[in-house]
């Protein structure tokens, strides 16, 4: 996700905010700029790229000490990476300058207000109308900029955190959150201001985290904020500590990060009060989807897995015949591309090398294809005709966790947007289940010791078997792979209805069954199949509804997580998984970020 920092005081402006921003480069982003006070006046520089293009523009300048300075790395939501759409932006007389993390979601509307005053836009980003905005009431005679700040905030609907300089103020930084996170450094004579204390580790002595509505302004002596102060924080974290957090590893804070990675993601998508579903992505390519008469998605690893659930709920929720292949296969197929067909490609880094190819061979057929992806800018985002973001920022642990999580979200917003039949109550119910699945999530993440102790027990077998039913068979899939990606064991996820066709003949005692077994209409039948398991002395543990007294009858263990609808079951349900997986990998000694052999981005064939 994108980065903010700012920087006023004692020392070099330019150079205190760039070193700050550095820090965040492992969230991800396309784009960079600063601006600085230096040479008599105010520069604004911006980068497409890796932030060492900014750098190296800036490179033989200085920043005046005690002038204001703001920086931003971008993630890309509205318009293409680009020098024009990278922040800061500005207003029509170049006085006013913001950076922003998080999505306006009215500021279509308030830029046509805007263009009908008779503002210019130079950028496609919803970031741009907050400079107009506060111009708008400088103009309408506002004469405390502070005032048009805030009443411009009043106006603007979504999730935010802002930094603004006032060129006529430049010995001043200004500063609202509501929604993203801002944190505010003091030293004695310098404020260090950031979207992550990561950047403000080993410079800022103390630290006030901001809470929601909060806003006002930052001089190198004062800072200001209303309506309450924060209390000023020691911060004793490194580098490392606080690019992590309060976790020993990435991959189990990206677990943790996925209520609010949901959350992002489904805003200004998601309407459950109106029961709509909005997908900017796909509305360019609106009339030519309601031609497809097939779908086929192809994919890679994880990726594959999230998209056999995607085929799932596409084929129930929007009643359209979904495949889907493992990208390595598809490229060399002699199949049939057909021009009633819809092809979306799915990969966290958006350069895995197979995918790439079979894009490039639906492309040179001239076919729809589409894209999800988290990495904004990445070739496979850029070469299909259009496509949704998953918004999960940088994962560093090579597994994937939140973006697992984040593509499950989307393809049921997907599968949401693409119903034929919108007025029904399943679909509202579905539309108002899916905004309240993060919150379902953070009640499964508080499981965490108890799995903990779980793989305990389980930490000296060296087999699994990992088994679901309906939605949760490519989940047991999942499961398995993770146990494998980080645990270094043998590990088979199957479809439980299967198991007398063959694995049946493999339970005993050293073989543990991992089933997930959560109340919906296929419960009763994989309740069967467990009953064959624990008959022949195999060990299960059981990912059941919570209320399940029944499933204690069959498993030696249980996790209990939240009842939900079906279609999300496997959003609730990976959790445990991930978590059992992150626990065992730990207690055998593994380095789960960077497990052997593989590779975040597999861009090779």
């Amino acid at each position: 996700m994108c980065g903010i920092t700012g920087y006023i005081g004692s020392k070099d402006s330019l150079r205190n905010s760039l070193d700050n921003l550095k820090k965040l480069e492992y969230r991800g982003y396309d784009s960079a700029g600063v601006l600085f006070y230096g040479d008599g006046g105010f520069k604004l520089e911006r980068a497409v790229g890796k932030f060492e293009n900014l750098d190296k523009k800036v490179a033989s300048m200085k920043g005046v000490p005690g002038y204001a300075a703001i920086a931003h790395t971008r993630w890309a939501t509205h318009g293409e990476p680009s020098e024009k759409n990278a922040h800061p932006h500005f207003d029509c007389k170049k006085k006013i300058y913001a950076v922003h993390n998080g999505i306006i979601e009215n500021y279509r509307e308030l830029k046509t207000k805007l263009e009908k005053a008779g503002h210019k836009f130079k950028s496609e980003t919803d970031t741009e109308v907050l400079p107009h905005l506060i111009e708008w009431y400088l103009n309408k005679g506002e004469k405390d900029f502070f005032t048009a700040f805030t009443k411009a905030l009043i106006e603007i609907r979504g999730a935010y955190s802002f930094l603004v300089v006032n060129v006529l103020e430049p010995k001043r930084i200004y500063f609202a959150k509501l929604g993203s996170p801002l944190v505010i450094g003091t030293n004695k004579g310098e404020h260090l201001i950031a979207s992550d204390p990561t950047a403000l580790a080993g410079v800022a002595k103390q630290v006030m985290y901001l809470e929601d509505g909060q806003r006002g302004y930052c001089e190198a002596e004062e800072c200001v904020v209303v309506p309450k102060k924060p209390k000023p924080e020691d911060l004793l974290l490194t580098l490392e500590e606080a690019k992590k957090g309060k976790y020993p590893h990435f991959m189990l804070k990206e677990i943790n990060e996925v209520p609010n990675i949901l959350k992002a993601g489904l805003l200004g998508r998601l309407k459950a009060d109106k029961g709509l579903v909005k997908l900017g992505g796909l509305d360019m390519m609106a009339k030519r989807l309601k031609g497809v008469k097939r779908l086929e998605i192809v994919a890679c690893g994880t990726s594959y897995y999230a998209s056999l659930i995607g085929e799932l709920l596409i084929e129930e929720l929007a009643d359209l015949p979904v495949e889907v292949s493992i990208a390595s296969e598809f490229r060399y197929k002699q199949n049939p591309l057909k021009r009633d067909t819809a092809y979306l490609f799915v990969s966290q880094s958006g350069e895995t090398a197979d995918t790439l190819a079979a894009l490039r061979k639906v492309n040179d057929k001239k076919l729809l294809s589409l894209g999800l992806v988290n990495v904004i800018g990445s070739t496979i985002a850029r070469e299909t005709k259009a496509g949704v973001y998953n918004r999960a920022g940088a994962e560093i642990g090579v597994a994937s966790t939140k973006a697992f999580l984040s593509q499950l979200s989307l393809f049921a917003l997907v599968a949401l947007y693409l119903a034929k039949n919108k007025n029904n109550e399943n679909y509202k119910k579905l539309v108002k289940e899916l905004e309240i699945i993060p919150e379902k999530i953070k009640k499964v993440l508080k499981k965490s010791e108890e799995l903990k102790k779980l793989a305990v027990k389980y930490q000296e077998y060296n087999n699994f078997l990992y088994l679901g039913r309906g939605y949760n068979y490519p989940l047991a899939l999942e499961g398995a792979l993770k146990i494998k990606e980080i645990g270094y064991v043998h590990a088979e996820g199957y479809a439980a209805g299967e198991m007398k066709h063959g694995p049946i003949a493999m339970v005993d005692p050293s073989f543990p069954i991992v089933a997930i077994i959560t109340k919906n209409r296929l419960y009763e039948k994989m309740m069967s199949n467990l009953e064959e398991i624990k008959a022949r002395g195999g060990k299960i543990l059981a990912i059941a509804t919570e209320g399940d007294k029944l499933i204690k009858k069959v498993a030696n263990d249980v996790i209990y997580v939240p009842a939900t609808l079906e279609q999300f079951e496997p959003m609730v349900n990976v959790i445990p998984l991930q978590l059992f997986a992150y626990h065992f990998a730990v207690l055998r000694g593994y380095d789960v970020d960077k497990p052997r052999n593989l590779a975040k981005s597999v861009t090779v064939e």
